[in-house]
């Protein structure tokens, strides 16, 4: 059974970093996709940064309103996934979600991924 478990989020304010981590267990980083999604109140769940893997080759994708600031990457020795996030802004708050497909897909649509997690609150102050 593959989970995955979301730690980091919190309170901050504009300006400031935060790093998520996602742990996943059951799932091995070998030709897969994992990456992060964000859903503000009222809007739809959203894609920000993802990993691709297949074959050795990695892949990274981010959503525009995040490039430059965001970084994601991987141990794959522990199985957890992070998500570095410089410069917040309060656009950025919402609850961020870690999800995986045992496929290595290009990029972070919704639709695609098959296990989430439960998801951790970040909140940007302005």
């Amino acid at each position: 059974e593959v989970q995955l478990v979301e730690s980091g989020g919190g309170l901050v304010q504009a300006g400031g970093s935060l790093r998520l981590s996602c742990a996943a267990s059951g799932f091995f980083f070998d030709d897969y996709a994992i990456g992060w999604f964000r859903q503000a109140p009222g809007k739809e769940r959203e894609g920000i940064s993802c990993i691709s893997s297949s074959g050795g080759t990695t892949d990274y994708d981010y959503a525009d309103s995040v490039k430059g600031r965001f970084t994601i990457s991987s141990d794959n020795a522990k199985n957890t996934v992070y998500l570095q996030m410089n410069t917040l802004k309060p656009e950025d708050t919402a609850v961020y979600f870690c999800a995986a497909v045992v496929s290595p897909l290009l990029g972070c649509e919704v639709n695609e991924y098959d296990y989430w997690g439960q998801g951790t609150q970040v909140t940007v102050s302005s």
